[in-house]
């Protein structure tokens, strides 16, 4: 059985965000992964174990090697999540925009 962990704890280490990126243009043994990274190799496989284990990536054995893979659709659980601040935030930057304006328009009249 899997654990599960969070993903949002997942994602919070940059090593972790970072073999996500590496991912998203092809999957990669855990030793390519390695070869992009300082740190030693189990290290990375740590890292690559609980994104596993979250559910972002997923593993295909081919002959003698493990294949990781980027699970977009997890991925697009994290977006929906941001999407409702992604509004909050747009909205207020529209306010302030108005507001900034406001206040050029009435230095303007001066």
């Amino acid at each position: 059985m899997k654990l599960r962990r969070d993903i949002f704890q997942a994602i919070s280490d940059p090593t972790r965000r970072a073999i996500l990126v590496l991912l998203t243009s092809q999957a990669m043994t855990a030793g390519a992964i390695a070869d992009n990274f300082e740190a030693a190799r189990p290290t990375i496989s740590k890292h690559i174990q609980i994104l596993n284990e979250c559910d972002l990536v997923t593993s295909t054995q081919q002959g003698r090697e493990i294949y990781y893979e980027l699970k977009i659709e997890k991925m697009k659980e994290i977006d929906q999540w941001l999407a409702q601040f992604r509004a909050i935030w747009e909205n207020r930057f529209n306010q302030l925009d108005h507001v900034l304006e406001t206040l050029k328009n009435k230095k303007n009249e001066k």
